[in-house]
C-alpha cells in the first residue's frame, strides 16, 4: 500500500512538474499567434498608424486564465490630423480563457478582462467638424453581417483604468475639456443583455469655452450600480453617491443610447440639507476641516435634466440652488457668517444652448454689522453672453481670514465699499467697444494694508475711489505709502473688461504726484537658487507685461540709489514691459538734467537707452557718486566748477536697476563752466607737474574747454581737445579703459623761457629775426599706467638739449658772417688794391681758419 502511495505520489509530481513546464514554454509557442492576431485586427479595423513595443504572454500568473501583456501602444492620426498622438497607454494587460488560444486567427477571442495602466488620450474636432477619433475603416457594405468572426470580441468581465489623462478640444465651439486623474473600474458580466454594472469613478475635471474659465481642477467622484440593457441601450442609475469636490450627490433615472444621441431623463439632489453642503461645493484645498464648522439653516441643491442631446440640441434642464437665513463658523476661527440667502436658478426650457440662463436672484451674507448683497443675471451664452450684475455693501477685509480658513501669508486689512452695476457683453468686450459696457457707482477702499514677499514694504492706502461710467473706469482718489514714500494718483483706466475677461492691456491715463519717493522701497528681493549651498537676495524690478499706461508724474524729492534727486517731472509711457521716459526733467548736484529715454524689462536681463541733458551741474559732486560718470571720466573728480553736457549711452541694467558699466556704450559732449583744477588726492596731476618743473596744473586754465567722448566695450576715447596754461598750448588726446588703465598723449608749445636760463642766455644772443623762429618748443608727455599709479614719460629734455646745439649753430653762423662782413669792409677801404678777387679769398680762408675746421697737411 505504501509502495502504491510513493508512485502515485511520484507520478502526481511528475505530471505537475510536466504541466509547469508546459505552461512556462506555452507562451513562447503561442507568443507569435497573439501578436500576430493583434496586429491583424489593427491593420484590417483602423486608419492609423499604431505601434506597440512588445507584446508578452503568459499562462501562470493568471492561471487558468491566460495573460497577455502589451507595453507602450501608440495610436498616431493619419491625414487630417497627420502626426498627431491619439491614444498613448504604458501597459494594457489582457486575461483570456487559455484555450481561446488554440483557435483560430480567424476565429472570435473572448477576453475576460483587460485593464490600462498610465495613458493618454487626446481627442480633436477641428473646424470642420472631424473628429481625430475617427480612425475605423470605411465598411464595404452598408449591411451588416452577423456570421462575420471578429477577434476580441467584447466578452468582457470586468475592466480597469488607472491613471488616464483624457484631452478633450472643439476647435469649432472653443472648447476644452480636462480629465485628470482619470480612474475607472468596472465588473460585470457582459454575456448577459440584461446587467448590473458596479462602477467606481474618481478623477479632477477642468472646462474652458471661448477662452473662459468655468472649471479648474474640480474633484467628481461616482460610486454607482448601473443597470445596463444592451437590448435598447438604456443605462439606469440604482445604488449610486457622486461627489462635486466634497458636495454628495444622488441620481435618478436613465440615460439611453439612441439613434441620433442620447436620451435623459435623470433628476438629483443632495442626500441632506444642510448648509455645509454649500460648503463642499469649494474645493477641499480651499474649504478647510468641514468636520469642525457649526452650520444652521438650511442648502438645497437640485435639478432634473430631460431631452435628447445631439448635434443640434442639448437635454432641457432646471437646477436649483437654495438657502435661507443661514449661518456657518469654523471652529477655530473667532466670527461667523450669519444671514446667508442664496437664491439661484440655472434653467433651460427649450433645449437649445443659447437660450441656457443662470439667475442670481440673490446672494446676501453679513459678518459683524457688515452686510453685503449682489444679484445678476448671465443668458445668451452661445452667441453673444450677456452679463448683468450689481452688488452693493460693506467688507471689513480683516474679517476674511476671521470668518474662512484662507491661507493667507500676510493678514491684509481694509475697509471695502461697494454699490456698483454692470451690464455688457462679451462681443463689445471682445471688440473693444466699451461704449456698450454701462457702468455705474463707485467702489472704494479704505485704511487698506498688505504685506507679502513680493513688496518690499507693508503697503498701505490710506484712502482709494474708484467711480465707474459708460465709458472707462476713473480713478479719483489713490493716496498711499510704502515704506518711506508716498504717491497721490489719479486718472482712467480705458479698458478694464479687454483686461480682465480678455487678457488685454490695462491701459490708461494717470497723474502721479508725491512729496517723497524711494525706489528702494518698491524694490523686491529675489533668492538666487542656483547655487545650493549659499543663497543671495538681490533688488529687482518687473515692469507688468499687462500695463499699457501713462503718466504725467511730480515728485518733489526722489532717493534713487544713492542719489537725491529733486522737483522731478515729467511724462512715463508703459508697455510691452517697457517704461518710455519723456522730458523727464530733475534738479540734482546743483544743476539739471533733462532725460529721454527707456527702461526695459522684457529679456531676462533689463536694458536701457538714454539721452541725457546735463546742465551747471556741480562737476566734483556727479562725476564722483554717479558710477558711470566716473569711469567715463575719472579725472573729473579733481575739477571745480559746473559743467554742461549731452550723452547718450545705453546698455544693461543690473538687478537693482543701476547700470552695468562693463556695457555700456555711447558719447558724451562736455563743457566746463567757471571750473578750475585741484591736484589734491590726484597723483597722476601731481606725477605731471613733477616731470613738468614748469607746470603749475592747478593753474591750468579750463573754463570753457570743451570735450568729445566715445565709449563702448569698457573703453572711452576721447578727440584732440585744447587746454590752455599761461601762454603754453597743450593738445590732449587719448583712451582709457573703465579698468583705469589708461594711454594719453599730451602735445606742448613750450615758449623758450620756460626752458631755464642757458637756453635764455642763447635766446637772447639771437637777433630780434631768428629769436621770433625760436618761439616755442615742441614736447611730448606720454601717459601710461592707471589713474592712481602713472607713468609719465617726456622728451623734454631731448628738446631743450637740441634747441641748445642748434641755438649754439645759429650764434657760430652769425660770428662768421658778421666777421666776413668787418673784413670786406676793411679790405674795400683800400681802393688801391687792384687784385681784389685774390684778396677776398684770402680773407675767408683766414676766417675759415679761425672758425672752422683746420686743414689738413698735404704729405
Amino acid at each position: 500500500m505504501k509502495i502504491k502511495l510513493k508512485k502515485a505520489l511520484k507520478w502526481t509530481g511528475i505530471t505537475v512538474a510536466i504541466l509547469v513546464i508546459i505552461l512556462a514554454v506555452a507562451p513562447y509557442l503561442f507568443k507569435d499567434k497573439i501578436q500576430s492576431m493583434i496586429a491583424q485586427t489593427i491593420n484590417e479595423k483602423v486608419n492609423a498608424t499604431i505601434t506597440f513595443d512588445y507584446v508578452g504572454l503568459s499562462l501562470i500568473r493568471n492561471f487558468p486564465k491566460a495573460s497577455v501583456t502589451i507595453d507602450e501602444l501608440v495610436i498616431i492620426n493619419q491625414a487630417p490630423f497627420i502626426g498627431d498622438t491619439l491614444f498613448y497607454t504604458e501597459k494594457i494587460n489582457l486575461k483570456i480563457g487559455i484555450g481561446e488560444l488554440f483557435k483560430d486567427v480567424s476565429e472570435t477571442v473572448a477576453i475576460h478582462s483587460v485593464s490600462s495602466l498610465n495613458s493618454r488620450l487626446n481627442v480633436r474636432i477641428n473646424e470642420n467638424g472631424i473628429g481625430n477619433f475617427d480612425i475605423a475603416k470605411n465598411s464595404e457594405s452598408n449591411t451588416i453581417d452577423t456570421s462575420d468572426n471578429t477577434p476580441f470580441s467584447l466578452s468582457i468581465q470586468e475592466y480597469n483604468i488607472q491613471n488616464l489623462q483624457l484631452r478633450y478640444i472643439d476647435e469649432n465651439s472653443k472648447m476644452k475639456l480636462l480629465l485628470k486623474d482619470f480612474h475607472h473600474s468596472g465588473q460585470g458580466d457582459f454575456t448577459s443583455e440584461v446587467l448590473d454594472l458596479d462602477t467606481k469613478t474618481k478623477t479632477r475635471i477642468s472646462v474652458d469655452y471661448d477662452g473662459i474659465n468655468y472649471m479648474q481642477n474640480v474633484s467628481l467622484s461616482l460610486d454607482a450600480i448601473l443597470g445596463i440593457n444592451l437590448k435598447n441601450n438604456t443605462y439606469s442609475f440604482k445604488d449610486n453617491k457622486a461627489f462635486i469636490n466634497q458636495l454628495p450627490l444622488e441620481f435618478n433615472g436613465f440615460v439611453q443610447l439612441i439613434e441620433n444621441g442620447q436620451l435623459f431623463d435623470l433628476t438629483f439632489n443632495t442626500p441632506t440639507s444642510s448648509f455645509k453642503n454649500m460648503l463642499a461645493l469649494v474645493p477641499e484645498q480651499y474649504s478647510g476641516n468641514l468636520n469642525s464648522v457649526k452650520t444652521s439653516g438650511e442648502f438645497n441643491l437640485n435639478g432634473t435634466i430631460n431631452g435628447t442631446l445631439n448635434e443640434k440640441k442639448i437635454p432641457k434642464f432646471d437646477i436649483n440652488i437654495a438657502s435661507t437665513n443661514a449661518m456657518f463658523k469654523y471652529g477655530a476661527l473667532p466670527k461667523a457668517v450669519k444671514n446667508i440667502h442664496i437664491k439661484t436658478k440655472i434653467l433651460n426650457s427649450t433645449g437649445n444652448v443659447n437660450d441656457t440662463k443662470i439667475n442670481i436672484n440673490k446672494l446676501a451674507f453679513t459678518i459683524d454689522k457688515d452686510v453685503f448683497e449682489s444679484s445678476g443675471e448671465i443668458y445668451n451664452i452661445s452667441k453673444n453672453p450677456k452679463i448683468e450684475l450689481s452688488a452693493k455693501g460693506t467688507i471689513d477685509l480683516e474679517n476674511i481670514s476671521k470668518v474662512y480658513p484662507i491661507d493667507l501669508e500676510k493678514n491684509i486689512s481694509g475697509i471695502l465699499n461697494a454699490n456698483i452695476s454692470t451690464s455688457f457683453d462679451m462681443a463689445s468686450v471682445a471688440k473693444g467697444n466699451y461704449q456698450q459696457i454701462k457702468n455705474t457707482g463707485e467702489l472704494s477702499l479704505k485704511g487698506f494694508t498688505y504685506a507679502g514677499d513680493e513688496l518690499a514694504n507693508t503697503f498701505i492706502i490710506d484712502r482709494t475711489s474708484v467711480t465707474f461710467n459708460p465709458n472707462h473706469i476713473k480713478l479719483t482718489a489713490f493716496e498711499a505709502k510704502t515704506g518711506d514714500s508716498d504717491m497721490h494718483v489719479t486718472g482712467n483706466l480705458d479698458n478694464f473688461y479687454g483686461f480682465l475677461f480678455k487678457k488685454q492691456e490695462l491701459k490708461g491715463k494717470f497723474t502721479l504726484n508725491s512729496d517723497f519717493l524711494k525706489v528702494s522701497d518698491f524694490m523686491t528681493s529675489t533668492i538666487d537658487s542656483t547655487n545650493t549651498t549659499e543663497t543671495t537676495a538681490t533688488p529687482s524690478v518687473k515692469i507688468p507685461a499687462f500695463l499699457s499706461c501713462s503718466f504725467t508724474a511730480t515728485a518733489k524729492k526722489v532717493i534713487y540709489d544713492n542719489l537725491t534727486l529733486s522737483n522731478v517731472n515729467g511724462a512715463l509711457f508703459i508697455k510691452n514691459e517697457t517704461v518710455a521716459l519723456k522730458d523727464l526733467k530733475m534738479g540734482v548736484f546743483g544743476g539739471n538734467i533733462n532725460m529721454n529715454g527707456s527702461v526695459s524689462t522684457k529679456e531676462k536681463t533689463p536694458v536701457f537707452d538714454m539721452d541725457l541733458g546735463l546742465k551747471s551741474l556741480n562737476i566734483s559732486d556727479s562725476f564722483t557718486q554717479i558710477e558711470i560718470l566716473s569711469s567715463i571720466a575719472p579725472i573729473a573728480n579733481t575739477i571745480e566748477g559746473k559743467l554742461n553736457s549731452t550723452i547718450k549711452l545705453s546698455g544693461n541694467l543690473t538687478q537693482n536697476m543701476t547700470p552695468d558699466i562693463s556695457t555700456i556704450s555711447g558719447d558724451l559732449l562736455g563743457q566746463l563752466i567757471d571750473s578750475k583744477i585741484t591736484t589734491n588726492n590726484s597723483k597722476l596731476l601731481s606725477s605731471l607737474s613733477s616731470e613738468m618743473k614748469f607746470l603749475d596744473v592747478s593753474k591750468l586754465n579750463i573754463n570753457d574747454v570743451k570735450a568729445i567722448l566715445s565709449f563702448k566695450n569698457g573703453k572711452v576715447n576721447v578727440q584732440p581737445f585744447n587746454l590752455k596754461y599761461q601762454d603754453i598750448n597743450v593738445l590732449v588726446s587719448g583712451a582709457h579703459g573703465f579698468d583705469q588703465q589708461m594711454k594719453y598723449d599730451l602735445k606742448f608749445d613750450i615758449p623758450t623761457k620756460y626752458l631755464g636760463t642757458e637756453v635764455s642766455n642763447y635766446v637772447s644772443k639771437l637777433s630780434s629775426k631768428e629769436a621770433k623762429k625760436i618761439k616755442t618748443v615742441p614736447a611730448t608727455a606720454v601717459l601710461t599706467g592707471n589713474f592712481k599709479n602713472p607713468k609719465i614719460s617726456t622728451n623734454l629734455q631731448q628738446a631743450t638739449t637740441n634747441l641748445i646745439s642748434q641755438l649754439v649753430q645759429q650764434q657760430k653762423n652769425a660770428l662768421i658772417n658778421k666777421g666776413k662782413s668787418s673784413l670786406l669792409k676793411l679790405l674795400n677801404r683800400n681802393k688801391k688794391n687792384k687784385d681784389s678777387t685774390k684778396t677776398k679769398g684770402k680773407v675767408t680762408n683766414i676766417l675759415n681758419g679761425l672758425f672752422g675746421k683746420k686743414k689738413k697737411k698735404k704729405n
